[in-house]
């Protein structure tokens, strides 16, 4: 809507008309056929029609275009009088400056600053009602804080308001508390569900290290008694090798008292020796009886090596290592079995 035209003082030019309104233009838009409208009114009347209100030809908001500024300059020249007239405001001014006026007019009607007042005054009238407005706040003279309104001065209670204000600081108080005990209470179960999947995975890489200590002390345990047998097989070795030794270290020295050439003699000595034993007494010493056994035990390796001498060698046949060991052991066997009845006796 446009200004009331009774409101200007002088002559006021047709084309500063609206074309939809017919009052002086308010924010002018001009259309491409050269009419002058008012922005409210010409996007009120495009609503319902598509064509411009005078002519009648096709016309849409984006055809729209501001007012020429010669018309602008025209326009904003005009002498108009204050909107508070009917109040007793005589002022008289410019269509351009009439805004600045209107803001600072003392007979407009204006609300009152304190919260809840319906009322409306004038300007110049603002501080006395103010003075007087029953809605004004101010603060409790007995010094509980509370900022009071003239009519619930008289109704005021600091105990009954100070008690409704702890009750209030006291449930939402408790509301923060419930919150950060949901909120703790979250944080635990995710914390305790992170605790049972980690104490799961750790039984599982427990159990999965037992399974490998164990098998790990399986195989301790086979190489332990490998190492047992084998070291046990060695001592047995060893203490052959020392009884072999010890029992060619007391032949020695009959093989260099008594030829190989002289076995008839040795087996008429030893068929005697049981006469003279008989002759000396009828027990023998344990010294005769180590000396007859170590001289049978001579005459059976003698025999037995000059029978390898005077034995053509084999031919290479299949089974000849078995055969040359089985010969070995059993000369070994032989002497063993000697050596164990000179310490018997």
């Amino acid at each position: 809507m446009g200004y009331d035209l009774e409101r200007f003082v002088g002559y006021v030019n047709e084309g500063l008309l609206c074309c939809v309104c017919r009052d002086v233009l308010e924010r002018p838009l001009q259309a491409p056929c050269e009419h002058a409208y008012c922005s409210a009114c010409i996007s009120s009347w495009l609503v319902h029609h598509h064509s411009c209100p005078e002519d009648r030809l096709p016309l849409d908001v984006g055809s729209l275009k501001p007012l020429y500024r010669y018309m602008r300059n025209d326009l904003n020249r005009l002498q108009i009088r204050c909107v508070n007239a009917a109040q007793g405001c005589e002022a008289v001014c410019s269509l351009e400056s009439l805004h600045t006026h209107e803001d600072e007019c003392e007979f407009a009607f204006i609300s009152c600053s304190n919260t809840g007042c319906p009322v409306q005054v004038e300007r110049r009238g603002l501080e006395a009602h103010l003075s007087e407005c029953n809605f004004r706040s101010r603060v409790c003279p007995n010094g509980c804080g509370h900022t009071l309104l003239s009519i619930d001065q008289s109704q005021h209670n600091c105990v009954a308001e100070l008690r409704t204000e702890v009750e209030m600081l006291r449930a939402e108080m408790l509301c923060k508390v419930e919150e950060v005990r949901r909120e703790m209470e979250s944080r635990l179960d995710s914390q305790r569900r992170h605790m049972v999947q980690k104490e799961s995975q750790l039984k599982n890489e427990v159990e999965e290290l037992k399974g490998q200590l164990s098998r790990v002390m399986c195989d301790m345990r086979a190489l332990l008694g490998a190492e047992r047998l084998r070291r046990q097989e060695l001592a047995e070795a060893e203490l052959e090798k020392r009884e072999l030794l010890e029992l060619l270290r007391d032949l020695q020295p009959i093989r260099s008292q008594q030829p190989v050439e002289q076995p008839t003699r040795n087996q008429h000595q030893g068929d005697q020796q049981p006469g003279e034993w008989e002759l000396q007494g009828d027990q023998p010493t344990r010294h005769q009886q180590r000396e007859a056994s170590l001289q049978a035990s001579s005459q059976s390796l003698h025999s037995a090596q000059s029978i390898n001498v005077l034995a053509p060698p084999p031919s290479p046949q299949l089974g000849e290592g078995p055969r040359k060991a089985g010969t070995r052991s059993l000369t070994l066997d032989c002497i063993k079995r000697k050596s164990r009845e000179v310490t018997v006796i």
